[in-house]
């Protein structure tokens, strides 16, 4: 039989053509799983300052911890300890587990509750600490490579210390100040001698406490109404450096727990469920780090907190900053503070944009985002004799009310903040009679409306009040 063998040659290149452009189809058409986290990064990974960036192993993604490390397993391992507030550094290297500055926190706390009983009553054991990993442990070699990515967070090129911990190269807590309703303020010293302000709120009719975090050290805004603007901006926060406040959170209520087991059930922190960026700084200012930040926060093999319980709060210096926040896996809030342009600019003077040109931008970003994900607060500072007269509050049902008509799905809720003493000349707090018929004129507009509860004003530790007076 006659066989073409140039027919046969391009019959058989053509079905090798089909078989290969069938295959990638196929890649093409079934999405593999790739975390919110790794999605949200991608905005930033072309940027120089990302590829320059040395990332610690709280701001590692998942993925490149479990690379660096040499699996998943150690991965998890060490995410058990910093999850609960342990440095894996020392609980893997100290027969007692217990890292040295418990014992000083428990002894700061026990000095601001006026306690009647010591540091040495209260028992912190290891094989409590830690869940079903908690005997599975890292050799030798696993704590030398995590030392590598602690060492990346010092800065400063020292080989003084030993062994590199979070207190010694990323931040410490420097400072604790307790109010007598449990809001609890801790001052952080960052491993590069700045010093930034988070707060613990604790609810214990909830059951949980939300943590205040700071993005910068000061900042850039200069709103009048917040001590933080008054200080300018300093500088940026490192990704490691915004989540070691929720490390530090979380370590600070797993031990008080300890010592309300010992006795004083009055000192009790829930744990921490619920986070909020609207310390010290402006979010949009530092978003790379503040969407990596919040990436970790959302993941669920790390801090795994629920993006619904995630806020992250912005000016907006721009009408883009919601669309590069709302990348992140967390609720977006707009301070908005006053609707009417010129009162704002009072208010917030490095306003550039329009109400209209920032809620234009808002509304991109709520479009675009999961329907789970399309609530969002308006946050206003009220200021008696200022901000919170009767067209003012009909200004903000209009600007609530005109967003969810243009955004399908989605829930504007209005968060109003009495003014904090910061020490201004002429700013004063409303009184209750005036707060609550602005929120009776909003609530009528069928907006929701909620009064922000004034926690730790007398330590300085509420809304508006966060600044340090010591830096670099």
């Amino acid at each position: 039989m006659f066989v073409n063998v140039a027919a046969c040659s391009r019959l058989l290149l053509l079905v090798l053509l089909l078989q290969c452009l069938s295959s990638l189809l196929v890649v093409c058409l079934i999405p593999s799983y790739q975390p919110h986290q790794n999605r949200a990064l991608k905005l930033f990974s072309s940027t120089s300052e990302d590829d320059e960036h040395c990332y610690g192993p709280l701001s590692s993604t998942f993925n490149e911890l479990s690379d660096h490390m040499g699996g998943s397993g150690r991965a998890a391992v060490i995410w058990d300890c910093l999850r609960a507030g342990i440095d894996p550094n020392l609980y893997y290297r100290n027969d007692s587990g217990i890292d040295s500055s418990d014992k000083a926190i428990i002894e700061c706390w026990l000095e601001a509750m006026s306690a009647d009983f010591g540091a040495n009553d209260i028992s912190l054991s290891k094989n409590d600490l830690l869940g079903k990993r908690k005997d599975q442990g890292l050799g030798a070699g696993a704590l030398s490579r995590l030392q590598e990515l602690m060492k990346q967070c010092r800065s400063d090129d020292s080989d003084a210390e030993s062994i590199y911990t979070i207190e010694n190269s990323i931040g410490s807590i420097s400072h604790i100040k307790v109010s007598a309703d449990g809001t609890t303020k801790l001052l952080v010293r960052l491993g590069r001698g700045y010093e930034v302000e988070s707060v613990i709120i604790p609810w214990l009719d909830k059951g949980f406490s939300t943590v205040c975090v700071s993005s910068q050290v000061g900042c850039a805004q200069a709103c009048r109404f917040c001590a933080t603007g008054k200080m300018g901006k300093m500088s940026d926060l490192t990704a490691d450096e915004i989540l070691c406040q929720i490390y530090y959170a979380n370590k600070v209520c797993r031990i008080v727990s300890s010592i309300a087991e010992a006795g004083d059930s009055a000192t009790s922190l829930p744990p921490c469920d619920n986070v909020v960026l609207m310390g010290m700084g402006e979010p949009a200012d530092n978003a790379m780090n503040v969407v990596r930040a919040v990436s970790t926060m959302a993941d669920r093999r790390m801090f795994s907190l629920a993006q619904s319980k995630i806020t992250v709060s912005t000016v907006a210096p721009n009408p883009s900053a919601f669309t590069t926040l709302g990348s992140s896996p967390a609720a977006l809030a707009w301070s908005v503070h006053a609707v009417d342009d010129s009162l704002r600019k009072e208010l917030v003077p490095t306003t550039k944009f329009s109400i209209e040109e920032l809620k234009e931008g808002l509304v991109k970003a709520l479009k675009s985002r999961s329907k789970k994900l399309r609530r969002t607060m308006l946050e206003v500072a009220l200021i008696d004799g200022v901000n919170d007269s009767e067209k003012d509050a009909k200004l903000l049902v209009s600007l609530a009310r005109s967003i969810m008509a243009d955004v399908e799905g989605s829930k504007v809720v209005v968060n109003l903040i009495p003014f904090n003493d910061i020490g201004h000349p002429k700013y004063r707090t409303p009184s209750e009679e005036n707060v609550l018929g602005f929120q009776k004129i909003i609530t009528d507009g069928d907006v929701l409306c909620y009064v922000r509860t004034t926690r730790g004003d007398e330590e300085n530790a509420a809304c508006g009040q966060l600044a340090t007076s010591r830096s670099k």
